[in-house]
This record gives C-alpha cells, structure tokens and sequence, in this order.
C-alpha cells in the first residue's frame, strides 16, 4: 500500500484536483466494521437470539414511537436501558417463551460489540489519504451508550471530525446531518465524499452535492474512492467481505 499510495505533504489536495472532494468521510458499522451480517451472527451465538427475531422486535419498538428502526436510540429519544427494556418487552409480546436467560438487553452494546474488530485494511487506506492531505471524517447514525466501545475500536486521532447522529439529534439520510458535516470541516457538499454500506444513505448524499461511494467491500470500495479522487488504487491486504444489499441494508 505504501508504494501505490505513497504520502504527500500535508495540505489539501493539488490544485488541479479541486473540482474533486477534499474529504473522505466514512461510516462506522459495516464499513469499519465486519458486515452487519457477521454482527447478526456473531450476536446470535452469544445470545441465541435470532436476526429475523431481533429485527422484527426492533421494528415494533420503532413503529410503536413513530420513528423509523433503530431511530429512537440513534437520535438518543431513548437511553440504551429504555430501548433494552421496549425490546424485550416487545419479544416477549411475540413469543412468550423466547429466552432472555442468555443477554441483559439493556446492556444490548456490551453484547453486539464483544469480539468485534475494526476493518483495519481500510483504515489503513484512509491514513494513508490523510497523509496526501485528504481531510478524513467519520459520519456515523450511533448510540451514545455505545461510545465507549466503538471509539476503543478506532484510531481516533485519525479523524479530523467526527459527527454522531445522537450528538447532534438527526441521522442518516436527513439531508441535514449532510450539511451539518460539511459545516463541520468548512466545506461544501461537492467537496465531500461518503462511503457507507446503505444505498439510501448514499443517495441522500448525492442529493446534497456529495459524491458517494457504496461500500460492499474493501477492495471494490478503495477503487471506486480513488477513481474519483485520482490517486493510485492500494493491494488489499486480506480478503474482502462481500455482502448483498439485503445482508446490509435490513435492519435500517
């Protein structure tokens, strides 16, 4: 990677480059981390609790407030034990005999996030961006009784803004929280660029002015990344994870 993608200065991109974006900013679940598949399984072996059960459950605690899935704790209108406590009343309303014996839901993080790594090749990739003077941020719809695991996972440092969807009160695809990131670097939309794992967020994205590049996987998503920023296309190192629009996307 260090050859094909070799540094530059700090600085902002060449100037014969500034009709493309100055800054990469990325998703955190299924981008830098396994595909929201593997979470779903690796979730279920430690709780017995089943994808198709959990995201069902998750729906009616959503439609019950109106909101769309995972909303009410991604804009933080429920804490963590709240939401824990709705989920579990709302598999119980569905099944009497499911089996909580196994997970505490309102400690629902300590279990999705056990075992759990960060995508490091492409990390790696967005340090090594950064070095050619590419401004690197992080656009995440999160929790905020999930920080202490997911920020563990990262290299913080990395990151010259971070913009969490329960900090701010809006989430992924408003088209506020688009502006909201531009803002926060003292850029335009034409000059940001996302890379996240769900079709709708990419294309509100580009509906705002970005460019956006839908993640699959590592070595698809650094070669669509650097077509559109011009740069050499790095090896990847492991291999990729690809995923289907329905594996990625159901939960949302």
């Amino acid at each position: 990677m260090a050859e094909l993608l070799s540094p530059r200065r700090p600085g902002a991109p060449d100037a014969s480059c500034r009709d493309r974006p100055r800054a990469v900013w990325t998703d955190f679940g299924g981008v830098l981390t396994p595909p929201l598949a593997v979470l779903f399984d690796g979730f279920e072996r430690r709780t017995g609790l089943s994808r198709p059960v959990l995201e069902a459950a998750i729906h009616r605690v959503a439609t019950e407030l109106g909101m769309a899935p995972l909303a009410p704790i991604e804009l933080a209108t429920l804490t963590e034990r709240e939401w824990g406590a709705r989920l579990a009343t709302a598999l119980r309303g569905h099944d009497a005999d499911v089996r909580l014996d196994r997970v505490e839901l309102t400690d629902f993080g300590r279990y999705w996030f056990r075992e759990v790594s960060a995508n490091a090749d492409l990390l790696a990739f967005l340090g090594r961006l950064k070095q050619r003077g590419y401004l690197v941020g992080l656009l995440t719809n999160n929790v905020v009784e999930w920080e202490p695991y997911w920020t563990a996972m990262l290299p913080m440092e990395l990151f010259d803004a971070v913009v969490d969807s329960c900090r701010v009160g809006v989430r992924k695809p408003d088209p506020e929280i688009y502006e909201l990131a531009a803002a926060r670097l003292g850029l335009t939309g034409a000059e940001c660029l996302l890379l996240d794992d769900l079709t709708e967020n990419c294309v509100a994205a580009e509906e705002g002015g970005w460019r956006a590049v839908r993640f699959r996987d590592n070595e698809q998503a650094m070669a669509e990344v650097c077509a559109i920023l011009d740069v050499p296309v790095p090896p990847v190192a492991r291999p990729d994870r690809p995923i289907t629009r329905e594996a990625s996307e159901n939960v949302y």
